[in-house]
Parts: C-alpha cells; structure tokens; sequence
C-alpha cells in the first residue's frame, strides 16, 4: 500500500480514485507473461502486482460502484486510492443539507483536512491502509496500519464475497 501511495504522490493531489487488482507475480507471469515483463516483475520474487483497473466514478458514487465489483479467482486482492475532505466532529452540526451546498461548504471549511486514503485487502480478510495529510505532504510522514479506515476496507472485502442468490419462490 505504501508504493501505491507512493505513486499517487507523484501525480500530486486532486486525483480521481483509483482501483486496482492484485495480482500475485507468479500467477500473473503464468497467464500474461509479455504484462509480467513489461511489469518487469523478477522471475524469482513472489510479490503482489497492482494492476490498475478502469475509472470508478468519483464522489460518494465510488461506494455504490464498488458494490457492483466482482473479481475473477486469479485476483488474489484489490486496493483502492482516494482522497477525501476531513472535517473535525463538532463541524458535523453545522453541515448544510443540500448536497452541493455541503461540498462547497466543506472545501471552504477553515478546519479542513485533505487526505489520500490507499486500502488494499486481500481475499483471506487481510489489509493494510496507508493514508497521507495534505498538510504533511512527505513521504516520511505517511500514517501506516491494518485498519485506518476500517469501513473503506470492509467495502473492499465485500468485492469478494459471491453475490447471493436469488430466493424468490
């Protein structure tokens, strides 16, 4: 998670959001071998390769995407890299209503924080999250740890759970 945040710092800030499959490198030279060299994955070294997925919309309809995800069994996991506007607790009261009033609003916000979230999960339910503050942009003070953003990582989870069937009499 830490590379892919890495990478997205390069691109700077104001991203849209990013999905993308993990694959691991063996599976992935075995199936798409020109990918795995273009990728330049070692022969040697089992590592998980991020494979970056087409655009997701952005705003709150990224949840409501990634509820629609399923993934093919070589996918061994995913990640997601967003950004978001943080606002302290006791500004959650003064919010307004309307939507794009709320968006304006909190961009205006003085206590504001702007933070790239990246979380990967794989499909046994481990994860890790890596996030960056906008105000601490340094690669030296990225927050590291499982469950950062713990609803965020449970809506990556879900991605690989089979859909349910239908029961209808």
């Amino acid at each position: 998670m830490l590379d892919l945040e890495r990478h997205s710092a390069q691109e700077g800030w104001d991203t849209a959001p990013k999905l993308y499959a993990l694959v691991e490198s063996a599976e992935l030279r075995r199936a798409e071998p020109e990918l795995a060299a273009d990728l330049n994955l070692p022969e040697d070294a089992d590592t998980l390769a991020a494979l970056e997925q087409p655009a997701l919309p952005e705003g709150d309809a990224v949840e409501e995407a990634l509820a629609t995800i399923a993934w093919p069994e070589a996918v061994a996991g995913c990640a997601l890299v967003i950004e978001r506007v943080v606002l302290p607790p006791d500004a959650e009261e003064e919010i307004p209503e309307d939507e794009k009033e709320a968006a304006a609003w909190a961009a205006g916000h003085p206590k504001r924080e702007d933070v790239r979230m990246v979380v990967g999960v794989l499909r046994d339910g481990t994860r890790h999250s890596a996030l960056r503050l906008r105000r601490h942009d340094a690669d030296d003070e990225v927050l590291v740890g499982p469950d950062l953003v713990p609803a965020l990582a449970e809506a990556l989870v879900a991605t690989f759970e089979p859909d349910e069937p239908d029961e209808r009499p």
